[in-house]
This record gives C-alpha cells, sequence and structure tokens, in this order.
C-alpha cells in the first residue's frame, strides 16, 4: 500500500532539504500548503530542476559526474514528489518531463509547415565560384557577396517546434514535406532543451527550429565497446546509429539517445524581425539555448569560403563529429529572400563536398539490374568494402558505354568511393592487378527477368527491356508508386511487393486498389490486422494531388519538381495528357527531353487506360482550378493564430481546412489577425488577442465560420 507524507513532513523537508534524506518511493501526496509553504516549494523544485540538469549534462555530455547514480537517483524523487504535490508548479524543463512514453505501434506523420530543403552540392572549387557568379547575376550586384561558411555535419535532420518557449513536437526531416513524430525519443538528448531560453532575446510565440541530429565519434566508439562486451553487433558508423535511435519504438536504448547530440543550423518559423543575417540566426539560437556548431565562420567573399572549407577538410579527422563538407549560406537574410527558392532547394545556399574516400577491392561478379522503365543496369558485385563510412558490396556500371569506357571486368581489382559521399561508384580498374583469361563485360540480349528480347534505341546509352509486363519493372513501379514522393502508401514495402507479383495478385500498378483484405491475408507474414491496415493505407493514398499523381505514374524523368511545372501550367490532368511535346517544352524549366519523355508516355494506349483505370479505383485529386477556387471560399480574406490545444483536431488539421475555405493561418497575434482559434493551455497569444479586441473562438466558433449554412 502506498504511504503518504503529511503536510508537516514535507514543510520540514523545504525548510531543511539537507536533513530530509528518506527514499520518497511511494509518497502519494501532501496536502495543502500555506501560500508561504508554496511559494518555498516553488523555490526548492526550480533549484531541484537546474541542479539535476547541470549533473545531467556533466554525466551524458562532458563525462565527468560529481555524484553517484544513487545520489542523483534521491534528488530526482525529491522532484517527483514535490512535482506531484504540486503539478501546477512543474517546470517545461524538468528532468521528469524527458522520461515519457515511448511512441505506440509507429510513428505519426508531421507536414513541416515551411518545406526543409536538400541542398545544392559544389564538388569542387570553381563549381563554388560558379556559384557566387551566379547568385550576383540574379542579385544585379558588382561587389562581393558575405557567406556563412559552417561544417556539413553528417547525421540525421530533424526539426523542433516550440510553442511558447516549450517544446511541443520534433519530428524528422522524412522527404522534407513530411516527416515522422519522434518527440518522446528527441526529450531524451540533453542538447535539445525543454523550454527556451528568453533572458537575451525574446522567443516568439511559434518557433520551429532545423537541426542536424549527430553522434560524437568518442562516444559512438564508447557505445559500440559497451556492445561488443554485450555480445552485440557494432553500430556500422556514428550516422546511421543516430538515424536509427530517433526511430525507436519499443526497446528504449537510453543510452544511445543521450549519447546523441542536436546541433542547431537554422530557423523554419518564427525568426525575429531584428534578425537580419544568417550568422545572428546562430547566434539567436545560442541564446535560446541550443547548441550551434562552434566552427562557423563569417566569410567577405567567396574565395574566403574556399580558404575556410580547406581548413575543415585538414581538419576532418581531430574532429569528434563527421563531416562531409561544409555549407556555404549567403549571410545576408534580405538576399536570401531576394534570391528565394526552387522547388527542391534553396538558391542562396549550396553543400561544398569533401572529395570522397576512395578504398580497393575485388569485382565477383556483373549482373543486369532491371528498373521500373525496363532500363537494364550493369551492377558490379564487389567483395565488402569499408568506405566513408560504410560496408559497400555492391555499384552501378550505370550502362553499356561506361562499362566499356572503363574497362570493368569480372575479377578485376577496382578502385571504389562514395559519389558525394553515398552513391557507391567504381572509379578505376587497376589493370596491373588484373588476372589472366578474364573477358569484356556485355549487357545480355534477352531479359534477364522475362526474357523479352532487349532494345537500345538510337542516340540512347541505355538499354531497356520493352515487355510492359515484366515482373521486374512491375515490381519497381509499385514501390515507385508506393513511395512518400508519390502516393506514399505505408506498409507496401519490397517483400510484400515481391508476393503480389509473384502470385499474379498484381499484375499492373492499379489492381493494388483492387485488393481486397481476404486476399491480403493470405500472403506470408500478413495476417488479419496488417491486412486492414494496408486497405487502410491505400484508401489514405486515394486522395493526392496532381503532382504525386504525375510521380506515381512513372513517367521517365519525371520528379517532384517536373511534376509542381507541369500542375502548375496545365492546371489539369486532360491538358497534359493533350499536350504535344512543343506545348510541354514551351513551360519554363522543361526541357526537350522531359518534354518527348512526357508525351511519349501518355501517346501509350496502355498508359492511358492505366489512368483511367486508376481513377475509376478511387484515386481522386483536385485540379489546380479548383485548387484556386477553394481559395476563393467563405474564410476568404481572413487570417487565423491557433494557440492551445483544439480538441478534437490537430494544429494541421485545423490549419488546412482553413486554408481550404481561403483563410490565411499566420504563426503570430498582430492587428491585422481577423480570428484566434483558442484551445485548452491557450498562453500569451490569447492575452495579446484580448488586448488587441480581437474575436476568439472555440472548436465550434470555428466550425460555424467554416460551415456556415450548418445549425
Amino acid at each position: 500500500m502506498r504511504t503518504s507524507i503529511a503536510p508537516i513532513e514535507v514543510q520540514r523537508w523545504l525548510a531543511f532539504p539537507a536533513a530530509f534524506e528518506e527514499d520518497l518511493e511511494g509518497v502519494e501526496g501532501a496536502g495543502s500548503l500555506s501560500s508561504k509553504d508554496r511559494a518555498a516549494a516553488a523555490e526548492r523544485i526550480r533549484s531541484l530542476v537546474d541542479e539535476l540538469n547541470r549533473h545531467l549534462r556533466l554525466y551524458h555530455l562532458e563525462d565527468s559526474p560529481e555524484i553517484s547514480d544513487a545520489e542523483y537517483d534521491r534528488l530526482f524523487r525529491k522532484l517527483q514528489a514535490l512535482e506531484e504535490t504540486h503539478p501546477e508548479l512543474r517546470l517545461p524543463e524538468s528532468p521528469t518531463q524527458r522520461v515519457g512514453a515511448p511512441p505506440g505501434e509507429g510513428f505519426k506523420s508531421v507536414a513541416h509547415r515551411v518545406p526543409m530543403l536538400s541542398l545544392d552540392n559544389a564538388m569542387d572549387a570553381d563549381e563554388l565560384r560558379g556559384f557566387d557568379e551566379r547568385i550576383r547575376r540574379m542579385l544585379d550586384r558588382e561587389g562581393t557577396i558575405a557567406f556563412l561558411a559552417e561544417p556539413k555535419l553528417d547525421g540525421a535532420g530533424a526539426e523542433l517546434v516550440y510553442e511558447g518557449g516549450v517544446l511541443r513536437v520534433g519530428s524528422t526531416r522524412g522527404d522534407g514535406h513530411v516527416g515522422e513524430d519522434v518527440t518522446a525519443n528527441l526529450k531524451q538528448l540533453l542538447s535539445i532543451p525543454l523550454k527556451l531560453d528568453e533572458k537575451r532575446i525574446p522567443v516568439p510565440d511559434t518557433l520551429s527550429i532545423r537541426g542536424e541530429v549527430v553522434l560524437p565519434i568518442s562516444r559512438f566508439r564508447r557505445l559500440n565497446a559497451d556492445r561488443r562486451a554485450r555480445g552485440e553487433e557494432p553500430f556500422v558508423n556514428p550516422r546511421n546509429a543516430a538515424a536509427g535511435a530517433l526511430r525507436q519504438i519499443h526497446e528504449i536504448d537510453l543510452a544511445r539517445l543521450r549519447a546523441l547530440e542536436f546541433r542547431a543550423y537554422g530557423v523554419g518559423e518564427g525568426l525575429p524581425g531584428n534578425v537580419k543575417t544568417q550568422i545572428g540566426v546562430l547566434e539567436a539560437l545560442a541564446a535560446w539555448g541550443l547548441q550551434v556548431s562552434p566552427d562557423h565562420a563569417l566569410c567577405p567573399y567567396v574565395d574566403a569560403t574556399v580558404a575556410y572549407h580547406q581548413r575543415m577538410l585538414e581538419r576532418r579527422e581531430s574532429l569528434d563529429l563527421e563531416i562531409d563538407g561544409t555549407v556555404i549560406k549567403v549571410n545576408d537574410l534580405a538576399l536570401q529572400r531576394d534570391l528565394g527558392e526552387l522547388s527542391q532547394m534553396p538558391r542562396w545556399a549550396i553543400a561544398f563536398k569533401f572529395p570522397p574516400q576512395q578504398e580497393t577491392t575485388l569485382v565477383k561478379e556483373i549482373f543486369a539490374s532491371v528498373g521500373r522503365t525496363g532500363a537494364l543496369t550493369p551492377v558490379a558485385k564487389l567483395r565488402p568494402v569499408f568506405v566513408g563510412g560504410v560496408t559497400v558490396a555492391s555499384a552501378s556500371l550505370h550502362n553499356q558505354d561506361e562499362v566499356d569506357r572503363k574497362d570493368v571486368r569480372i575479377g578485376d581489382t577496382v578502385v571504389v568511393q562514395r559519389a558525394g559521399d553515398v552513391i557507391p561508384q567504381v572509379v578505376k580498374v587497376v589493370e596491373s592487378r588484373r588476372p589472366p583469361g578474364t573477358r569484356r563485360y556485355r549487357l545480355p540480349e534477352r531479359c534477364p527477368i522475362c526474357d523479352a528480347e532487349v532494345i537500345r534505341p538510337d542516340g540512347e546509352a541505355v538499354t531497356r527491356c520493352p515487355n510492359p509486363s515484366c515482373p521486374a519493372k512491375l515490381k519497381n513501379r509499385l514501390l515507385h508508386l508506393a513511395s512518400r514522393i508519390a502516393l506514399d502508401v505505408d506498409g507496401l514495402g519490397e517483400k510484400l511487393v515481391e508476393q503480389l507479383v509473384e502470385r499474379g495478385i498484381v499484375s499492373r500498378p492499379s489492381d493494388v486498389f483492387a485488393i481486397e483484405a481476404k486476399t491480403l491475408e493470405a500472403l506470408d507474414r500478413m495476417g488479419e490486422k496488417s491486412a486492414e491496415n494496408l486497405i487502410a493505407a491505400l484508401d489514405r493514398a486515394r486522395d493526392t494531388t496532381l503532382p504525386r499523381f504525375l510521380i506515381a505514374l512513372g513517367i521517365r524523368d519525371v520528379g517532384g519538381g517536373v511534376a509542381e511545372l507541369l500542375a502548375g501550367h496545365f492546371g489539369d490532368l486532360e491538358s497534359i495528357m493533350q499536350a504535344s511535346s512543343d506545348e510541354l517544352e514551351a513551360v519554363e524549366g522543361i526541357g526537350p527531353t522531359i518534354a518527348e519523355s512526357v508525351s511519349r508516355f501518355f501517346a501509350d494506349e496502355d498508359n492511358r487506360v492505366e489512368v483511367a483505370r486508376l481513377r475509376e479505383l478511387g484515386v481522386r485529386f483536385p485540379t489546380v482550378k479548383q485548387v484556386r477556387a477553394s481559395q476563393e471560399g467563405p474564410l476568404s480574406g481572413k487570417t487565423f493564430v491557433l494557440t492551445g490545444t483544439l480538441p478534437g483536431l490537430t494544429r494541421d488539421q485545423a490549419k488546412e481546412r482553413i486554408e481550404v475555405a481561403g483563410g490565411k493561418v499566420t504563426s503570430s497575434v498582430s492587428k491585422k489577425t481577423s480570428y484566434l482559434v483558442a484551445g485548452e493551455e491557450a498562453g500569451s497569444k490569447l492575452r495579446k488577442a484580448q488586448e488587441l479586441g480581437i474575436e476568439i473562438l472555440d472548436t465550434v466558433g470555428l466550425e460555424k465560420l467554416l460551415n456556415p449554412g450548418s445549425p
């Protein structure tokens, strides 16, 4: 039976904390205290929080603990007991708030309100100078441009969203538009403040912070030593260990999580207006209590960034963090806004990559892989070798011309590298070590999967299987359709796709939308619950957008950027399907190769039938005209701010519904705000709205605005 502490005992503890050392495990409550004692409790809670957080940092980050684990546990239990007695005095930055429930069966999706874009790459100094020339030309500037240079950390991208200075959501980068909610795991990182420090710089009501989750090399080695001592497999490299730690669901490895660090580098939303430079962004982040890279530097002109890059390359092996290059950003935020972004990357920043690391290994086999467009790609199977932090066991040889140019043969010793520290690549053959009797490799004349005669169209480097029913093509088309950039079908992975194709359940991509749960239940490793989950995921995937639908079709050379351009220009699918190659090429950003590819795809009757069947099976999307028309809805011209926890509605859902109805959602309250939608635990935004006389709505009031005709 749990016991309680009488109020007088709690008062004695508050007054004489050093003398009150009983083990408080099992304490339920402590009754009511006077206002004086309540103030003393608040002061003691603050003292314990500060002391415990200091000891956490000493133990996990600085490896120099000052107290024993038992003593830390006693202090922690004291804090827990006080917080249970006075829950209203619990502080957001309390270490008890880092011990939350692990995620459930999976991670929820989180839409980034401002996309987390990728960076273009420069592989040498000339390409970096070309970047400088390009942006000066766009800005019509004769003089030099100042840049902020910082190390390019090799970790896992993440976003932290703070509301009222308190951490609410932490998510992975995902595809740049949608990530996974890993808040519970990110809260274990001691470098992430649960509450931001606003003593030096006020914290905006809503603030999204971008950064990289990294595992210092010294801690990586210590973790691997512990794993080997326990008879467990060591982690391959710090980056994989960091990314994997964030996605732990059931058996949470706290030691691994707390070995990670979050290094902040930018603000997605909510940057104070008085911050005018990129280096000012880093200063603000540091002032709020976040770690930033200490090795950043302000470079007054482009050649200074080249020198900085060379210094970091020379220091690479001595650093405690893995880096694979440097990031160069225009320092002036006003110039950044003038330069703007492309669909996938900003124009004002670039990643200056280090030269790839190289190793030698043996080519054991060369075989042809068949992709979703039927392209036959020669792949070298290698004797596994550790290159740039990962084990490489195969490398693409791209096409027959590339094989001929490098003359790669089975049995050769080759130099391999990771291109851009990512993609394995055969650099050259060590001919002096070639064994006798080797023969030049030729791609097969027939598809290795379906035995159809392959073709190589005039003027193309790629050899293709023309059979539309080729199982390899179908498998890869299905995986592409299910990918995050396309229809995002959760659960439709490689092993399941293989079963669907090999058992003849799916003979074309649209067939997946006709599958019944009973059919899925009969497959290996697919029970009733898994089948229901996949059917539900397919139902969700039916509601998409025109650009995502275009990507899902698997048209050669059509990725996210091209799909957005086509949808924005033509407005609906029918117009794109009917457009000639010349009309397609007239779209800014579409070249002759892409135009011909799109035109040829929709000229094929089988493809047109497949498009029609996908739509018959319920795959739907609004035209661009409908999207634009919806923006002239009942909330057109109205500006909303959301605050607090909205019952029965997430922030993202509320924002989406307001925007579909034509309204606009902003992060801060001002005189231009039309309505404040306030939920539970509304804070400073509610007070400011009341001061300005702005109309305040609950979710019922919002629903009436969204549906003006409803009772």
